[in-house]
């Protein structure tokens, strides 16, 4: 029905009939002469329909056709490739150069007037998620989704080449303990009894490494049902595998080649080799354990100078047992910051627990008092804290210091938020890609509430060797062989290496207070498989919406998702949730407290 599609017809074409099909993406009427922009997944080509030029034995019908288009008609259109006249070449667009005479020129469907044009980049998300097909149409959608596209292909040839098998897992699973709250599915057959949707393949996959597959990957579905947000969806997919007998070390090459690959066939990009952070390290200087490394601002720890020092707020929070001062300094913050500015940041570190903002602005470094520091702090300071200060953070002339000082994981939150926020808003942040992986994360965290310790990953993460001692001594010292791939400030991908002896999975299920009654309840089936001679095994799973919507360019997952839901978790296409009828309750052996009248 067509031999071209519309945005690759170029001037090679020249002088050739073409037929080509699409969506009328414009029209103008020039007076005996209609201009349409005609659209497809490809691009625009321009037609034109001129009863004088048109070299068809119907040009009278032509015209008329194309007169009665407007925008989003499907048309089917014949015409002569010729040269556009000189000065009207579009070089943006591949068919810039040409335009298409129309010899037949037909109206295969009508359109009711679209909520919105197809290129308005002003157009509220709620008319674009209710409208989601047409959404779908504007060409930076087909961008998006095309290049997720290529993207989850440059995975499988990546991965296919390097021995992986691409397995699938179930969608109705068992309800497990990993982390988030769970999709229910009520069954009908079984009275009382459900499944539960996977929040990821985690069990299947170790087992699979049981059966000997060595090499496991899958595109996957996960569903976790948390409050959303720009990032997060309760359907998301995942980029998942798992491998055999590699260390740890070997496991982060292997992915590091299959991200380094997608970039340079994608968007031909070359990532150098990533550098390698400990945990430790991030939190120290970036109060984070994803930085974003484009913005070269660090903190500085001044918790040991403040133990001595007259000021409350400071030493109070320096003999916490976890408390921590620490401090970040603006290159030219002084003369960059207006007092409004450090007024609406203190504000905003209150939203992460912060209790205020201090700041210290260097009019004259050399100068440790009220004539060379500007700031209300200063007088409750000696001026040998302040020379140390100084030092320290090595301030200069003209720089401004934030401090925060607080239980450590307040300071963290705040310094570290402030730290993404300034470098974005006042032109710290590089431009291009700082990718990184983080290493040697905490095994556990301790639940100040409830007195007890959780699996900061999953229970089922190996603690790096001569750590087992501490499971059941001093979990708060075990460190995983746990790692995070990080790229401008998002975590791409986490995995570790798992246990896969039962004498150490034993010891961190006591360490998390999981009793032999809860163990078997929860995880004896993979608990069983262990027995069964399982090889060292651990992979990683990499976030395909995150990844393809860095590299689309967009703020948010919903961008690089076909039919997604709003942050209330609703699919507005659509129209569900919904409520069912009572047959369908009754079926399922479910009464609701408060039903819904189905109409």
């Amino acid at each position: 029905m067509r031999t071209n599609y519309c945005g690759l017809i170029d001037t090679q074409y020249l002088g050739q009939t073409v037929t080509v099909m699409g969506w009328a993406h414009r029209r103008r009427d020039h007076g005996g002469v209609i201009f349409i922009d005609l659209r497809d997944r490809e691009g625009l080509v321009q037609v034109v329909a001129d009863t004088e030029a048109t070299p068809s034995p119907t040009p009278t019908e032509t015209f008329k056709n194309a007169d009665s288009v407007r925008n989003e008609f499907v048309l089917r259109v014949t015409g002569l490739v010729r040269a556009r006249p000189e000065g009207m070449v579009n070089p943006n667009l591949k068919s810039g150069g040409i335009e298409i005479l129309a010899q037949e020129l037909e109206v295969l469907n009508t359109c009711a007037t679209p909520p919105f044009l197809m290129d308005d980049d002003n157009i509220s998300e709620t008319v674009r998620l209710e409208n989601r097909v047409l959404d779908l149409r504007r060409p930076a959608m087909q961008h998006n989704l095309r290049l997720r596209h290529r993207v989850a292909s440059a995975t499988r040839r990546y991965l296919d080449a390097n021995g992986f098998v691409d397995v699938e897992t179930p969608v109705l699973y068992k309800s497990t303990p990993e982390g988030a709250r769970e999709f229910l599915v009520p069954s009908r057959i079984h009275d009382g009894q459900f499944y539960a949707l996977p929040q990821s393949p985690q069990l299947f996959k170790q087992m699979l490494m049981i059966a000997g597959y060595d090499r496991y990957y899958q595109i996957t579905k996960c569903f976790r049902d948390e409050d959303l947000r720009a990032d997060r969806q309760p359907e998301f997919t995942q980029i998942d595998c798992e491998t055999s007998f590699l260390s740890e070390q070997e496991i982060r090459d292997v992915f590091e080649g299959l991200i380094r690959t997608v970039f340079k066939d994608v968007l031909d990009v070359e990532f150098p080799k990533l550098p390698v952070y400990t945990y430790a390290e991030v939190m120290r200087d970036y109060g984070v354990d994803k930085p974003d490394l484009r913005i070269p601002l660090k903190f500085t720890e001044l918790t040991d100078l403040m133990k001595t020092v007259d000021f409350k707020v400071f030493r109070a929070a320096a003999d916490l047992p976890n408390g921590r001062v620490a401090a970040l300094r603006i290159p030219g913050g002084a003369g960059l910051l207006s007092r409004k500015e450090i007024d609406d940041y203190t504000t905003f570190v209150g939203i992460y627990g912060a209790k205020g903002l201090a700041y210290i602005k260097v009019n004259d470094a050399t100068k440790f008092n009220e004539e060379g520091l500007q700031s209300p702090i200063v007088k409750f300071l000696k001026p040998d804290s302040l020379q140390a200060i100084i030092e320290r953070t090595g301030a200069q002339t003209g720089d401004l210091i934030f401090f925060a000082a607080d239980k450590e994981s307040v300071v963290n939150d705040s310094l570290g938020a402030l730290r993404a926020k300034v470098g974005h808003e006042k032109g710290f942040a590089e431009k291009g890609w700082k990718p990184l992986w983080v290493v040697d994360f905490p095994m556990f965290e301790f639940n100040e509430d409830t007195k007890t310790w959780a699996a900061r990953h999953h229970p089922f993460t190996a603690p790096k060797d001569g750590h087992e001692e501490y499971l059941a001594t001093d979990p708060g010292r075990a460190i995983a062989k746990a790692y995070d791939m990080v790229l401008n400030g998002w975590e791409l991908g986490g995995g570790s290496v798992r246990i896969h002896r039962q004498d150490v999975q034993a010891k961190v299920f006591d360490a998390l207070g999981i009793s032999a009654a809860d163990q078997e309840r929860k995880f004896g089936f993979l608990l069983k498989q262990l027995k069964f001679g399982a090889p060292p095994h651990g992979g990683i799973a990499f976030g395909l919406d995150r990844l393809s919507a860095m590299m689309a360019g967009v703020e948010q997952i919903r961008d690089v998702i076909a039919f997604p839901k709003t942050q209330r978790g609703q699919d507005l296409l659509v129209e569900t949730p919904t409520p069912v009828t009572e047959q369908q309750l009754r079926d399922l052996h479910i009464k609701l407290r408060n039903p819904v009248k189905v109409e």
